[in-house]
């Protein structure tokens, strides 16, 4: 079963605060005991405003290929998917620590109205998608011309 983690494209200061902080003592926890984390690893992620209307969403991935990732975008969410056979470890291997995940995950994000994916790159493990927002003529801002009426 994946792991699903659903993200506001926006999330809110506080449930990041209450989600980072359970993260940390839940590793540390596991540190100290040699148990496995509840929580699972969080694919981490970058968000940038090029300008009014286009943004990109930078998430890391890596180890994947493209042909291990799908992105779709169905009504305002944004899905993002990752699926990797995981390699059988063999008895000779003695790992010290394994922090990088290699198995199922997925993302989604909730863009709102009017989005549009302009592209999605992958490069050095990280998974870049163009995001545009188009606003309908009615929802763009008007500017009015004020006359004066004292210069006459």
């Amino acid at each position: 079963m994946p792991n699903i983690k659903p993200f506001s494209l926006f999330p809110t200061l506080s449930d990041n605060l209450v989600s980072n902080r359970f993260d940390q003592i839940d590793r540390l926890f596991s540190q100290l005991t040699g148990s496995k984390p509840i929580a699972s690893p969080v694919q981490t992620y970058n968000l940038k405003q090029i300008d009014d209307n286009h943004y990109e969403l930078t998430v890391s991935v890596p180890g994947y290929q493209e042909n291990d990732l799908s992105v779709s975008l169905k009504g305002s969410r944004l899905l993002i998917e990752g699926k990797k056979e995981e390699k059988s470890e063999e008895d000779n291997d003695k790992w010290i620590h394994r922090g990088i995940s290699q198995g199922q995950f997925t993302l989604q994000f909730d863009l709102g109205k009017n989005v549009k994916i302009e592209k999605a790159d992958l490069s050095s493990g990280l998974l870049t998608i163009a995001i545009e927002y188009e606003l309908p003529e009615e929802e763009k801002r008007q500017t009015i011309a004020i006359e004066n009426k004292d210069k006459k």
